[in-house]
């Protein structure tokens, strides 16, 4: 607007954040830096994450999943992560609103659960399935890095070897004209997909994948056989059968990662069954998260916290 009017555009949003905003007349301005709090947007279903605004400061942000992201959507957003300063924060909502949240979806920090059981002491937790399956692909592309270093360790004394007895290093290739190193690299995104979804090229480059490292396909297997249980079952009790056999073929496998997974889920695993009841997830959450960070990025950043989230609380609260 500034570019448009030939004016100053630093100069153009002083004046309206100090003369035509209302900013400061707004209620909330004294504590705002710290935390700000819309008690009547408290919803039967509510989803809690952490997002940074500026510089890694993270907040912690409560949202009303009603709302669809629109307005009405901001319940509380408060700085930091500490459960007990959260708590004090979210106990100024009566009790009565707290205990008409019925649902919240949140990630395995256990942060963000003591938040959450004490602070809505009727509410059913229910831990996000996309941070539960996020940690089996993380554990899949773990041990893919592993051969590729492994891989890399390999080509590098090769060339070492190559110029020791003046013989320039030609790598070997596979029929698709990859290279070892190359093949590893160059698999990151298959492993993230079922079969189904593969193209042609990602296929045949899945089969020499697997054909060289059939720990990679045994692990892949496991994450993609851990998504099938969220996305085919519906009752919480059959649920409850399917991630008993999945564990115990984790345990056979004896990948560590793997291992570290199913001992997460084992400590988490009445909020995870809380999924199968109603099948919420914290999408609703990233999705806010992301509107944040675009908001912030047509600012080209946070300069002043409390303006940012006055603008923030004006769309979305």
């Amino acid at each position: 607007m500034g570019k448009y009017f030939q004016i100053n555009g630093d100069l153009l949003e002083e004046q309206y954040r100090d003369h035509l905003s209302n900013f400061h007349q707004w209620d909330q301005l004294g504590h705002a830096c710290d935390w700000i709090l819309f008690e009547n947007n408290i919803g039967t279903s509510i989803s809690i994450d952490e997002t940074s605004l500026t510089q890694g400061e993270l907040y912690t942000v409560l949202t009303n999943k009603e709302a669809k992201g629109r307005k009405g959507a901001i319940i509380a957003m408060i700085k930091g992560t500490n459960s007990e300063r959260i708590r004090k924060i979210l106990e100024k909502i009566p009790l009565k609103k707290r205990k008409m949240v019925k649902e919240i979806t949140l990630d395995m920090a256990p942060t963000m659960e003591k938040i959450a059981r004490y602070t809505f002491p009727d509410a059913n937790l229910v831990t996000d399935r996309f941070h539960v399956q996020k940690l089996a692909y993380e554990a899949v592309q773990e041990l893919r890095i592993k051969h590729r270093w492994e891989a890399i360790e390999l080509e590098n004394n090769a060339i070492e070897l190559g110029r020791q007895v003046q013989q320039k290093y030609f790598p070997a290739t596979f029929e698709n004209g990859d290279t070892l190193k190359q093949l590893l690299a160059r698999s990151r995104y298959l492993l993230f997909k079922p079969e189904t979804k593969w193209t042609p090229v990602q296929r045949q480059r899945a089969e020499i994948l697997f054909a060289k490292y059939p720990d990679i396909e045994e692990a892949y297997n496991l994450s993609m056989e851990l998504g099938h249980i969220y996305h085919t079952t519906k009752d919480k009790g059959v649920a409850f059968t399917r991630l008993a056999k999945w564990y115990d073929k984790v345990e056979k496998s004896g990948f560590k990662t793997f291992n570290i997974i199913a001992k997460s889920i084992q400590e988490h695993y009445l909020t995870i069954l809380n999924f199968f009841d109603n099948r919420s997830s914290n999408a609703s959450a990233e999705s806010f998260n992301a509107k944040i960070k675009a908001f912030r990025a047509s600012f080209r950043g946070v300069r002043n916290v409390s303006f940012f989230l006055f603008r923030l609380s004006n769309i979305y609260a």
